[in-house]
């Protein structure tokens, strides 16, 4: 469900330009310095913010990077990012169809895909975050240890991932198809995860590796 328009969000966004990035561009290659850190981290899909804000509490000595293309709710990410100390963190409030000019080659750690949308219908497979255009995206901007780390409620998609990773020869390092059945302290629950495991209703999660060249 989209979100109603809050007249303050893009009011807020541009205030804060120091945090919410509107040229990001400009930054490729450099995120390290800007961001003052050694291992970063983006979040492409952070809805309002909770998964990069909380991580980021958790690791403060690691660069976090929420991407998100709705602007009421980038807006609402921002707010509680800048709540907290958040000199290792930053927001990129546009679609991530962008994101090869963004970041260097070999400039990311750790790429996050959380609770993405599913788009069910089988014409809008290529606007899957899992889709092999945006994999080799992450292939070129991940360094050689690079990996992506997905978590998901929908067993469609996750099945759909498996098999788009499996043929861009990605190595599958870890897989559950029910991560929260054990505890996970190093890794943030946000509202909507919570929503589903009230319900009782598995958490899907892999992580891959670059391909070995």
């Amino acid at each position: 469900m989209r979100m109603r328009k809050k007249a303050w969000a893009e009011p807020f966004l541009k205030e804060n330009a120091d945090f919410v990035i509107e040229k990001p561009e400009i930054w490729a290659g450099h995120w390290r310095e800007k961001l003052a850190c050694q291992r970063l981290r983006i979040e492409i899909g952070s809805g309002k913010g909770d998964y990069f804000t909380k991580m980021a509490a958790m690791n403060p000595d690691e660069g976090w990077i929420g991407i998100e293309k709705e602007h009421n709710v980038a807006a609402v990410a921002a707010k509680k990012a800048l709540a907290q100390p958040h000199e290792h963190m930053a927001l990129i409030a546009q679609d991530a169809d962008q994101l090869s000019s963004w970041f260097a080659k070999g400039e990311l750690d750790v790429i996050h895909l959380n609770f993405s949308d599913p788009w069910p219908k089988s014409g809008y497979a290529k606007r899957r975050l899992s889709h092999a255009r945006f994999l080799k995206q992450y292939e070129a901007l991940l360094n050689p240890q690079g990996q992506v780390i997905m978590k998901t409620d929908n067993p469609k998609l996750f099945e759909f991932s498996l098999t788009e990773f499996s043929r861009e020869n990605w190595q599958l390092r870890e897989v559950s198809v029910d991560f929260r059945r054990q505890p996970h302290p190093e890794d943030a629950i946000t509202e909507y995860e919570q929503k589903f495991m009230d319900l009782g209703q598995p958490i899907y999660r892999a992580v891959w590796q670059k391909k070995a060249i």
